[in-house]
């Protein structure tokens, strides 16, 4: 709240010093206070605009209902990962299909954080589905559903992705 006055404050003043300023030669040492009072309050909207997101990130995904689902390809794997679908209590949570650069970090080792979003606490069901080619160019289609149970307390669920078959565990 003190942020904002702040902010409002030398954003009235810097109005008012150039709207006086009008048609007056101003000195080099005003324009150098004017450019300082600029960044201030370049550095305050900053500031302001990522106190908002956190704001609007515990509005959206309060901690007592949040789920986030991460995705991730088992070590070793070579077969190409086309897309990923989630379904969460029968209705779709999320849908990606992959890059050539997000399949190449996953093979690295990388994980893709493919869902966030708000479950009540309880039992829940989740399906996912995959598609992909193994190397010698042959499909691979493979759908999994499971369920979890969802505390008080946010809940990270991680999905282990195989042309053999889908994993999921608690993170």
């Amino acid at each position: 709240m003190a942020r904002s006055f702040r902010f409002t404050a030398r954003l009235a003043a810097l109005c008012l010093l150039a709207f006086s300023a009008g048609a007056q030669d101003i000195s080099q040492q005003e324009l150098r206070s004017l450019d300082e009072q600029v960044q201030e309050i370049k550095s305050d909207v900053l500031g302001i605009a990522a106190d908002l997101n956190n704001l609007e990130e515990r509005l959206l995904y309060p901690s007592n209902t949040q789920l986030v689902v991460f995705v991730g390809l088992d070590a070793g794997e070579t077969f190409r990962l086309d897309a990923v679908k989630i379904e969460i209590n029968g209705e779709l949570a999320s849908h990606h299909i992959y890059s050539f650069k997000e399949l190449e970090a996953l093979q690295k080792g990388g994980v893709q954080r493919l869902y966030t979003g708000n479950v009540p606490t309880g039992g829940h069901a989740i399906s996912v589905s995959l598609i992909g080619k193994r190397p010698n160019g042959e499909d691979v289609e493979l759908q999994d559903d499971f369920s979890f149970d969802k505390g008080v307390g946010p809940k990270v669920l991680g999905l282990t992705l195989a042309d053999s078959g889908i994993q999921l565990g608690e993170w």
